[in-house]
């Protein structure tokens, strides 16, 4: 549990399992951090796998500079960080904007891709996708935490979730007063300019395409984007999953990325 300065920014890393194991690079969502992203996979993944979790620029502990950011710069500094550690290819495996980074860095750095696993993403930003987020910036400029979750909950979580899950909620609820809401509009304005899908044919790695059924925000239709863009992938639904489905469905989200991942 790390920092590193890569491509002109600091960054928080955090590295798990067996140092001999093939790496596999955890992309976190854009409100989310390392450090708490992936409670549910963590361990199950570092069984198998060296685990590197961090945070982007503008995200949880790394740092957040106070100039745009672009996919093709977060994929640059992706490059740097695997540089730094020392490996020169790993898997990445990326959850909403993690899976947009994920998908910049494969087009821009193929020969260290060595599969791809994209959850609950997209290659594109539709025009109803475009006004949710424009909802989320509204609040975001504002500095209006209460606003901020009343409008991206009902959009990451399924309606059984939120109602099973009070505390959680809460307890976000909380985290979200600590936000820095600059760095989340520098985000949620690199996010809009996602435009990927005439480009997907270019991924010639192995990919998994996950998504929750369930998923209002990025779900699949937009894996069915993904998929038909690169025709070699396999597509998954995890069943009665909202958008945050390493949560949701850990366990069927798990299985099908170590199912994925055993065939490489």
């Amino acid at each position: 549990m790390s920092k590193v300065h890569a491509n002109g920014v600091e960054l928080y890393y955090e590295l798990h399992g067996p140092e001999s194991a093939p790496l596999l690079v955890l992309n976190n969502g854009i409100i989310m951090n390392a450090a708490a992203s992936w409670v549910f996979q963590t361990e199950m993944l570092s069984n198998h796998y060296r685990v590197l979790q961090y945070d982007c620029r503008g995200q949880g502990q790394s740092e957040h500079p106070e100039t745009p950011y672009t996919m093709e710069l977060h994929a640059d500094d992706l490059c740097a960080l695997l540089a730094a550690l020392e490996y020169e290819k790993a898997h990445l495996l990326g959850i909403s904007y993690g899976g947009e980074v994920a998908q910049a860095f494969a087009l821009k750095y193929p020969e260290q891709t060595q599969s791809l696993i994209l959850a609950d993403t997209v290659s594109e930003v539709g025009a109803e996708l475009r006004i949710t987020v424009e909802a989320w910036l509204d609040a975001a400029r504002a500095c209006n935490a209460e606003a901020f979750f009343n409008a991206t909950v009902p959009w990451n979580f399924s309606p059984t979730f939120i109602a099973n899950n009070p505390r959680l909620l809460a307890d976000a609820k909380t985290r979200y007063t600590q936000l820095d809401y600059a760095a989340i509009v520098r985000l949620c304005e690199c996010f809009l300019n996602v435009s990927f899908t005439a480009r997907l044919g270019e991924i010639k790695c192995p990919t998994c395409i996950m998504a929750g059924s369930l998923d209002l925000l990025k779900g699949p239709m937009y894996a069915a984007i993904l998929k038909h863009g690169i025709p070699h992938a396999e597509l998954h639904i995890l069943q009665e999953a909202g958008h945050a489905s390493c949560w949701e469905r850990p366990q069927e989200f798990n299985t099908v990325v170590l199912g994925f991942l055993a065939k490489q």
